[in-house]
């Protein structure tokens, strides 16, 4: 067992408050309920409680610097009492940490603490068996106050980075659409959960659903569209209109185009995580024109012949 001043990192002429102050720090680093299933933690909070055993009550710490007890605040001569309980207090039904140990603790992590400590010290258990001693015993798990959404985001919402979600109290708040957000992917919206006394609240967990879209089609960051070109505009050439997903522009079509042709429009697509957006690829589909199809056969016909 290290020296108690060295495991609580004060200095012997340490006053009660520096003592006190070095406890309440390292009890709230080392708490086994902070630290599951760390070992190495749950051991160093149960030196630190020793520690504080000895030089949180004034008659014991008296009795260590003048070499009456060791380090555990064991009797090192034969015959000597340490103090009249198993914990160091000077009377019987006193605070056996005598600068409020459990209180320190209760303060820390809740008032469910210091009823337990209070009940195992009643029942005659040391306040603090098992945690980080012989075996932890964590407090009941209290119930988590996050609650869980869907927020259906369209290709219009990632473009602007914003979509909303109706609470259960019947409020719309808005979400914010991270670059190259997947579907299914959450965004955690810190104290939008419920509440609960002496609590923080908890979280909204929103799960973005991505939905389909009519005209577009992603494909990463970027995006897909099919391009309606008239047969004389893909024979001749000439220009058409491509809708994008915020607004139309002017796209020109060279002569001989095929159907199937992509275009590549830089910077129409979806925001990206280094900045700037992604594509719009707009393939064309050849369309026959109704009202000049008898003259088209015609000519076609004509072609044919002459082959």
């Amino acid at each position: 067992m290290p020296n108690p001043y060295s495991i609580l990192g004060v200095q012997k002429s340490a006053d009660e408050k520096a003592i006190k102050s070095a406890f309440r720090k390292l009890a709230m680093k080392y708490h086994p309920d902070q630290n599951a299933g760390n070992t190495a933690a749950q051991k160093k909070f149960s030196q630190i409680n020793q520690a504080y055993e000895i030089l949180g009550d004034k008659q014991k710490r008296a009795q260590y610097d003048r070499g009456e007890i060791d380090d555990e605040g064991k009797p090192k001569h034969p015959g000597f009492q340490a103090s009249g309980n198993p914990f160091g207090g000077s009377r019987q039904g006193a605070n056996p940490f005598g600068g409020g140990a459990e209180d320190i603790l209760s303060e820390i992590f809740g008032s469910a603490f210091g009823g337990q400590a209070q009940a195992q010290r009643n029942s005659g258990g040391h306040p603090f068996a098992g945690m980080g001693g012989q075996q932890h015993q964590p407090r009941q798990a209290q119930p988590s106050l996050d609650i869980e959404m869907k927020a259906a985001v369209t290709i219009e919402d990632s473009m602007r980075g914003k979509t909303t979600v109706l609470m259960p109290d019947g409020k719309q708040i808005s979400v914010s659409i991270p670059p190259e957000a997947e579907d299914g992917q959450v965004i955690r919206l810190k104290g939008k959960g419920k509440s609960a006394p002496g609590r923080q609240p908890g979280a909204a967990l929103v799960t973005l659903i991505m939905k389909s879209h009519a005209k577009f089609k992603r494909e990463g960051v970027d995006l897909r569209t099919e391009l309606p070109t008239p047969l004389q505009t893909a024979v001749l050439g000439g220009k058409v209109a491509v809708e994008t997903v915020d607004g139309k522009l002017s796209l020109n079509i060279p002569s001989g185009t095929s159907s199937g042709k992509i275009f590549r429009l830089k910077g129409k697509g979806l925001p990206k995580k280094a900045g700037g957006f992604g594509d719009l690829l707009a393939s064309t589909s050849i369309q026959l024109p109704d009202k000049e199809m008898k003259q088209l056969v015609t000519l076609f016909e004509k072609l044919k012949s002459e082959q």
